[in-house]
């Protein structure tokens, strides 16, 4: 049955007038501190809007929205707004394969290749051996963000592009050996839904989670999104103090790693079904589950162990830190937290679960600050598990102020490092030319009035001009500011004066580790054999 979105306001009016008339006699309620705290962070971090959801024991104590869809409008943001998940897929592409090993179609333990035959790693023995479980866990030994140039920015690649292209990906670490976030391996895990059920991943989320949850606002992926529906946020980047809306599809090209598009509303209603182990209803006598409660168990496992501070404190006791099968897990004052951030250009969000305590909440914003959302988040945890009050929008605005003035020094080491008298080995004509990577494909690099000006072939977005740095290496200065991704290009010659290949690299410490340059070795097209 459709729930009435009356209802849940109703509910949720009930809830805060209740917390109100509370806050006459004794203070504040937790909802009004919280509200209090969202409006104090998108004024720290200048977010334009905000959507915030609480669950607790079964029921929605808050679900609202904050602040404009897009600066200087005049649309609020409200609880069925649409925002861009990201990462926050991964989870639901996780159960997905949970409620078909239920079935029994496959198991956690089933090899990659015995699904897609074409899978391949760069390590024969690690493709042999790659199972169910590895894919979600973040330990096939590829490095951070691995091959994400594939997918991100909007690439004319495809899945099966991508399956070809990780064989030649570097391996930086022994197979299950290290934690390295890898969005590809989500992309393969859409694929084995999709050969499985005989249905595309967007049409097997759609059916099996999006419908019986009643999640009638979400989609798979922004082209799924009504043209008539206008309540969607629009992602904003802040450069030099102004914002600037960026991107509009919600990073399409992830699918089964990042694409849905949801509300506070719609995400209630999956956060309700993780903490009741899968079961969103009944039907007579019949317990309706999306997964059973010993998929819930597994999911919630941890798989690849993560670094913790070596500093314990009162505000932030973790002893244990490991990601599962789409959720990251820790230890917090006592109690497990199981959790996920997603972000994309200019929209960031997260997910945090308490189980023990019944408890969670989703964060969604429409600018890129991770800094906002985690002081939403220790601002909840603060009131819910009752621990020591702390300013978090000080904490965090403090850490980010901290940040940019440590990017900031080494951007101005890079400027001041290199040097100036040096000149390229070659005429600029030289370096125009056309290269390929055997992962990503071609980039070609031109010479356009007297300057090199570089374009990723499958990739619209990553055009812009060589700035010459010192010697052979160059800066390319991408067109788009937004994407905030700078990044060296380093030419190296043959004995003979002719270029041998052409390494990259992000200058900047803050670049997306999806713009995973320092992957590509692109060699020169009329010099690669085939």
């Amino acid at each position: 049955m459709k729930l009435s979105y009356s209802w849940l306001y109703a509910g949720v009016l009930l809830i805060t007038t209740f917390g109100s008339a509370v806050a006459d006699e004794a203070g504040p309620s937790k909802v009004d501190k919280i509200e209090l705290l969202v409006n104090k962070t998108m004024a720290a971090f200048q977010v334009p809007g905000i959507a915030v959801a609480i669950i607790k024991d079964n029921e929605i104590v808050l679900s609202q929205g904050f602040g404009v869809l897009k600066h200087g409008s005049k649309e609020k943001v409200n609880a069925d707004t649409l925002f861009g998940v990201a990462s926050n897929t991964k989870a639901m592409t996780s159960a997905l394969l949970a409620g078909l090993v239920d079935e029994g179609k496959l198991t956690w333990q089933t090899k990659v290749i015995d699904i897609i035959p074409e899978f391949q790693l760069p390590d024969a023995y690690v493709t042999r051996e790659f199972t169910i479980i590895d894919l979600l866990s973040h330990n096939s030994g590829l490095g951070l963000g691995a091959g994400d140039l594939m997918i991100w920015p909007e690439t004319t690649l495809t899945n099966q592009d991508v399956i070809k292209g990780l064989k030649h990906l570097p391996q930086v670490s022994s197979f299950r050996s290290e934690f390295a976030y890898d969005n590809l391996m989500y992309v393969i895990a859409g694929e084995i839904i999709a050969k499985l059920t005989g249905k595309t991943w967007h049409e097997v989320i759609q059916s099996r989670i999006f419908d019986k949850l009643g999640m009638y606002n979400t989609r798979a992926k922004f082209s799924l999104i009504p043209a008539s529906n206008k309540n969607v946020a629009r992602a904003h980047v802040p450069l030099d103090g102004e914002l600037h809306v960026v991107g509009g599809n919600f990073l399409e090209k992830f699918s089964s790693a990042g694409s849905v598009a949801s509300s506070v509303n719609d995400m209630s209603l999956w956060l309700k079904a993780q903490l009741n182990q899968g079961k969103y209803g009944v039907d007579g006598e019949k317990v309706l589950r999306l997964f059973s409660e010993q998929q819930s168990r597994e999911m919630w496992q941890a798989r690849t162990l993560l670094s913790v501070s070596q500093r314990v404190t009162d505000q932030d006791k973790t002893h244990f830190n490991a990601y599962a099968l789409g959720w990251f897990v820790k230890d917090y004052h006592g109690v497990k937290v199981v959790r996920h951030t997603g972000g994309i250009l200019g929209m960031v969000s997260k997910v945090v679960m308490v189980p023990e305590e019944n408890l969670a909440m989703v964060i969604l914003t429409n600018q890129q600050s991770g800094f906002a959302f985690n002081a939403i988040s220790q601002q909840i945890l603060t009131e819910y598990l009752e621990l020591p009050a702390k300013d978090w929008v000080a904490h965090y605005a403090a850490l980010q102020q901290k940040n940019n003035a440590k990017n900031k020094a080494h951007l101005a080491k890079v400027a001041s490092g290199a040097d100036k008298k040096s000149t390229p080995s070659l005429p600029l004509a030289a370096y125009a030319q056309s290269y390929v990577d055997n992962w990503y494909g071609e980039i070609s690099i031109s010479l356009e009035n007297d300057d090199l000006v570089m374009q990723f072939t499958h990739t619209p977005a990553l055009h812009g001009s060589l700035e010459h740095y010192q010697h052979n290496t160059f800066i390319v200065r991408w067109d788009d500011r937004t994407l905030e991704a700078d990044a060296y290009v380093n030419f190296n010659l043959n004995p003979d004066g002719t270029i041998n290949y052409v390494t990259m690299e992000a200058v900047s410490n803050a670049t997306d580790f999806s713009f995973d340059f320092h992957d590509l070795k692109l060699q020169p097209k009329s010099a690669k054999s085939y």
